[in-house]
């Protein structure tokens, strides 16, 4: 029987990140992965591929918009099976990299799925593993709605719109989150037809309303069709494609939406089965998360659990976080993760950026605020490139601290990390606005939103 003083259960971000830090900290590591390759959902099937389609896709895009330019394009043709194949090397050279390394750091690399079946034991096949430590690392999957399941040709989770081989005529995709957005406007695109339903009234819930607004302006303008406070009752397979069943939300009123597709993508839950949580008596609430500490010991002492498999935002990056900060707890050293510093991005054109509350989150909690708003229309850098849509939006409190900042915004995934870095360290809205922001760059947008939160912005 093999023994380590951690074994890491999951090699996604959050597994492999913490596996390696434990190495890097002097433990003795093993990670265990039963997907043939290591990367978790996120580059085998999620962030990675997605991001992958998304460049391409825009590129294919552009061409129809280069006109204003002075550029003419003629005869450009979509080949699906090349542009899967990058996607593909994208994804398989990573995963090349995660397994280097493991071999750089010492991390032993335990191929198959894992069962615990006692506290500072690991099951793997037939081999048995001791462990002073134990972390539950083993992340997502797509929810299903009741009775409808995947079947990945048709019927499709986000593993499935990945892999499509060729464009579809019309793809409706359920549910006006990232996962739908994202991959929605890839397969308009490359010509599909695509419309969004969605059970609410608005587009991203969780995002800034306002900058919501925004993001469903600009991503109508580019082709998507959204059918707001709408649920999906049923999908049934014709000779021809699928008959979809949607009622209006409040309503009593049926309509049937005809289509080739239909992504499913209503959100995604903690995949927790077969490691024999119930019979030890770890703790998981009623929605199948793993309830942990400040520590992200689970009820059990030794086991601990990190990223998409407990609460909180179910992010790459915030795996990541939670993986180094439990593990330098486990070697002795102080370390905490702040999860109203972790920012979220959606990669549409316009991306939309987020850190901290929103405004809505605010006014519920009877917060005195101060709003600073810049459009991308009046930046020099936006106009030059033609990347006018959105805004950039900050929400200060009465002593100038930051309190959450959002974008709609092409970049915005990037000049997020600037207002992230401003929570994190308590950087005022009057530090922001006083810092010299390079001319001509989409970030002096965010100089004069905090600017105009203190109502003295320059170009507005």
């Amino acid at each position: 029987m093999s023994k380590f003083d951690l074994i890491v259960i999951g090699g996604g971000p959050g597994g492999y990140v913490a596996a390696i830090r434990a190495a890097q900290l002097g433990l003795k590591v093993a990670c265990v992965e039963g997907r043939v390759a290591l990367g978790g959902t996120c580059l085998n099937v999620g962030c990675i591929p997605s991001k992958a389609l998304l460049a391409s896709s825009a590129k294919y895009a552009e061409l129809s918009h280069l006109a204003a330019h002075g550029i003419g394009v003629e005869g450009a043709s979509l080949d699906i099976g090349a542009m899967m194949g990058r996607k593909n090397k994208i994804v398989g050279d990573l995963i090349k990299g995660i397994a280097f390394l493991f071999k750089k750091n010492e991390v032993a690399l335990i191929e198959g799925w894992a069962r615990i079946p006692a506290a500072g034991q690991v099951q793997v096949g037939e081999d048995l593993y001791e462990a002073d430590n134990i972390l539950i690392a083993t992340g997502s999957e797509a929810t299903p709605l009741p009775g409808i399941e995947f079947d990945e040709a048709d019927i499709l989770s986000s593993t499935g719109a990945l892999a499509l081989e060729e464009v579809p005529a019309h793809l409706v995709v359920i549910g006006a989150g990232v996962i739908g957005l994202e991959l929605g406007q890839v397969w308009a695109r490359l010509g599909a037809k695509v419309t969004v339903i969605e059970y609410l009234d608005r587009i991203l819930p969780g995002i800034d309303g306002e900058v919501a607004k925004l993001a469903q302006r600009a991503l109508s303008k580019r082709g998507l069709k959204f059918q707001l406070g709408r649920a999906l009752k049923s999908v049934d397979k014709t000779e021809t494609g699928l008959t979809l069943s949607v009622d209006r939300v409040g309503k009593d009123k049926e309509e049937v939406i005809e289509a080739d597709k239909v992504l499913i993508a209503v959100g995604r839950r903690p995949v927790t089965r077969g490691l024999g949580l119930e019979e030890l008596g770890v703790a998981v609430n009623g929605r199948g998360f793993i309830e942990v500490d400040d520590t992200f010991q689970t009820s059990i002492p030794g086991i601990y659990a990190i990223g998409d498999c407990v609460p909180g935002p179910m992010l790459a990056h915030k795996a990541e976080e939670d993986g180094v900060a439990c593990v330098e707890m486990l070697a002795g050293q102080a370390s905490h993760v702040d999860y109203n510093t972790v920012p979220g991005v959606v990669y549409t054109d316009p991306e939309v950026a987020s850190v901290g509350a929103t405004e809505e989150a605010l006014k519920d909690a009877g917060t005195d605020y101060t709003v600073g708003k810049f459009a991308f229309m009046a930046n020099s850098r936006a106009r030059a490139t033609g990347d006018t849509d959105g805004a950039v939006k900050v929400l200060a409190g009465p002593d100038g601290a930051l309190l959450g900042a959002h974008i709609c915004g092409a970049h915005g995934g990037d000049l997020i990390a600037e207002l992230a870095l401003a929570m994190t360290k308590g950087a005022t809205v009057s530090e922001i606005a006083a810092t010299c922001h390079a001319h001509p760059a989409m970030g002096e947008a965010v100089k004069e939103a905090c600017l105009d939160a203190l109502g003295r912005a320059i170009h507005a």
